[in-house]
């Protein structure tokens, strides 16, 4: 826990629980994304399948015919929740392919250069909306739980993570929601203070890549900045984590340690 709070993320060894999993998970995402019916979810030149709750699993993680995701990380997340179990959403079935990120259609200079050279930065919950986009709380997660599907090295698109970044975001947030009520926060422009914090990120954190291999599993802080590294010269054909990112009972508590 001492290591979670002060990097944002924590990273588990393989287990063979996690195998089990994977082994029913896995398939079950190939044909989420080879489904003609998920083809909206290809982006950046189809180098990218974002996947959002498109993993049909129930609420234990498990797929239909497979077990329940059980593990190190989830008698962490138990712990860190203080919940008896894990409720998890629909799983992201996230795939980074050969030559990830080409240029999206209508995509602007600036974002194309974002996402190569700042790795897409983000961090998750906060949703762009209008022209040009303003950013709003509309997903307050409780954390975001990885799970690679594959051997994850620097040259097939890991992910990246700013340690540290958890808390400088959360100062950031406070300063300007904790004049609101948890209720209206929805509702409260981030844009801002998020701009300003995602600079300071970059120039006092330190850009870890998260390479690992197959049975291993992470937990992101939900205030954690993270993105995406450029694929690099792999010959492999894919790419594929799936995600779990559950919604807080209580968004007020988006903000409150840990």
């Amino acid at each position: 826990m001492n290591d979670f709070l002060k990097r944002g993320w924590v990273e588990f060894p393989r287990e063979s629980a996690v195998l089990d999993w994977i082994a029913a998970a896995g398939p079950a995402a190939q044909r989420v994304t080879s489904d003609p019916g998920n083809e909206h979810w290809f982006r950046n030149g189809r180098t990218w399948f974002a996947g959002v709750n498109a993993l049909p699993n129930d609420s234990t993680g498990a797929v239909p015919d497979g077990p329940a995701f059980k593990g190190a990380a989830i008698d962490f997340l138990t712990r860190h929740t203080e919940t008896a179990a894990i409720a998890f959403d629909r799983g992201q079935v996230s795939v980074c392919y050969p030559g990830y990120p080409k240029a999206q259609h209508g995509e602007t200079d600036a974002a194309v250069r974002f996402r190569r050279n700042r790795d897409a930065a983000h961090v998750d919950g906060l949703i762009g909306e209008g022209e040009p986009k303003r950013r709003f709380l509309r997903e307050p997660h409780a954390f975001v739980l990885g799970i690679p599907l594959c051997n994850v090295d620097a040259e097939t698109s890991p992910l990246v993570v700013w340690e540290g970044s958890h808390e400088i975001m959360r100062s950031a947030f406070l300063r300007v929601l904790s004049a609101h009520d948890p209720k209206d926060w929805p509702s409260v422009d981030l844009t801002d203070a998020y701009t300003a914090a995602r600079r300071d990120v970059f120039s006092s954190c330190v850009r870890v890549e998260v390479c690992t291999s197959l049975g291993q599993c992470y937990v992101l802080h939900r205030l954690a900045q993270h993105g995406v590294a450029p694929w690099g010269r792999s010959n492999a054909k894919e790419r594929p984590v799936i995600y779990f990112r559950p919604l807080l009972d209580d968004p007020g508590s988006w903000l409150i340690r840990p």
